[in-house]
């Protein structure tokens, strides 16, 4: 179904209405949305079903238009700061963009099912050669040897060789955050305040220096420890707190983020 509207100043197509008023071709006082509306609505009744596609354009279209109207008709657009004023355009555009990408596609659909419609009036040729052409075909056996057969056998069934991925780069897991956990349950309510970097001085390797964050992050999740840091990229001082019990951590097996 098409969208054809009829006033007193224009009868077609909806969306030709809304590019005659951007372009300023037809004066947009002149128009009453409320019998585009009517005839709309009217219109729907008489199908006896709802066109959701045809439906969406419209309310599309006619947003636009009445967004256009308010602005017009409302005081105090004289004011608008440029930029507000682009932006409003641009927003338009946008609208204006979807509902040509949606009328494109609309139209592909159409071709698409007449192609495929065409289409279905082909049959493959199912029979083969005819009778005075047998002789005409070459013999695919032509020149192959046994000996030929039986390499293609061999090549055909040998062995397919084994893919090795080199995992050098892979750095090995060797710490875990339970174990971390285990340490600082261990080693921090005995220890009075700390900091991370003293913890983690006597640490060579980068992945053991993470896995030790993770685990004192695991720690004042369960709420057992305090952290501090005073300033940016500054010290970060950890202490056990008073009253914790150290034996109700949750030990945890893996971390999971």
């Amino acid at each position: 179904m098409s969208i054809t509207v009829t006033t007193p100043v224009y009868e077609g197509p909806f969306d030709l209405l809304l590019h005659l008023i951007l372009k300023e071709e037809l004066e947009l006082y002149e128009v009453q949305l409320s019998t585009i509306v009517d005839e709309f609505i009217a219109e729907l009744g008489r199908l006896g079903e709802l066109d959701l596609e045809v439906a969406t354009e419209f309310l599309l279209i006619a947003s636009i238009l009445v967004e256009l109207k308010t602005r017009r008709l409302l005081p105090g657009n004289n004011d608008l700061d440029l930029d507000e004023e682009f932006a409003a355009w641009e927003e338009r555009d946008l609208l204006l963009a979807r509902l040509l990408e949606c009328k494109t596609f609309k139209d592909a659909a159409i071709v698409l099912r007449r192609l495929s419609a065409e289409a279905c009036l082909s049959r493959p040729r199912r029979a083969g050669p005819d009778v005075h052409l047998l002789d005409l075909t070459p013999d695919l056996l032509d020149g192959v040897m046994p000996d030929d057969l039986h390499r293609a056998y061999l090549r055909a069934f040998e062995p397919r060789p084994v893919e090795h991925v080199d995992t050098f780069h892979i750095a090995p897991i060797r710490v875990s955050v339970a174990d971390a956990v285990n340490e600082l349950v261990a080693t921090l309510p005995t220890s009075g305040p700390t900091t991370f970097r003293r913890m983690t001085r006597d640490l060579d390797e980068r992945l053991e220096v993470v896995v030790r964050f993770l685990a004192v992050l695991e720690l004042y999740k369960q709420g057992v420890i305090d952290i501090d840091q005073v300033g940016a990229f500054g010290d970060i001082h950890v202490q056990w707190r008073a009253g914790a019990d150290p034996t109700g951590v949750d030990l945890v097996d893996a971390y999971e983020g």
